[in-house]
């Protein structure tokens, strides 16, 4: 009999389509079993949230600019809240443009919101391939395979 395959819940938070459709891409090459769920803004992520806080996902990757509710006002909120504060959130944006000095400020501010990394999007496929991949492997490094249901 083989040991179960454990599949790794992701929801992803991102108003961009073609940023979804890329991420959603790349886990397909990704040798780790994944379920995604997208969401396209701040306030739709927080419903979902609720609505699902029986069968939270394992990791949540965050864009920091969504219409309706940013990046920053989702994970005060999650890292707020007694129901989800234990989920790992990953920021994943754009680049910032007003220099290295301002996104160091901003990546230790979400740090110290509570987000587990930062990741700002990388412009080719396989760059994405390997964040996605690195962000997944320190996520499951954080929880434990007893955690992750097993799929059938």
């Amino acid at each position: 009999m083989e040991p179960k395959q454990h599949t790794l819940q992701i929801l992803l938070a991102d108003d961009d389509i073609d940023d979804c459709s890329f991420f959603a891409e790349a886990l397909k090459e990704i040798p780790i079993a994944t379920y995604l769920t997208t969401v396209r803004n701040g306030e739709e992520l927080m419903k979902y949230l609720s609505k699902n806080a029986n069968d939270l996902p394992h990791v949540l990757f965050l864009d920091l600019s969504m219409p309706r509710k940013t990046g920053f006002e989702c994970l005060s909120e999650i890292k707020g809240s007694e129901l989800f504060k234990n989920i790992p959130v990953i920021m994943f944006t754009t680049s910032v443009s007003r220099g290295i000095n301002f996104e160091q400020n901003i990546i230790a501010t979400l740090t110290m919101m509570g987000a587990l990394d930062y990741i700002r999007k990388p412009a080719g496929f396989e760059q994405l391939k390997q964040v996605i991949h690195d962000a997944l492997t320190l996520v499951t490094t954080k929880i434990s395979e007893t955690d992750i249901p097993k799929s059938s």
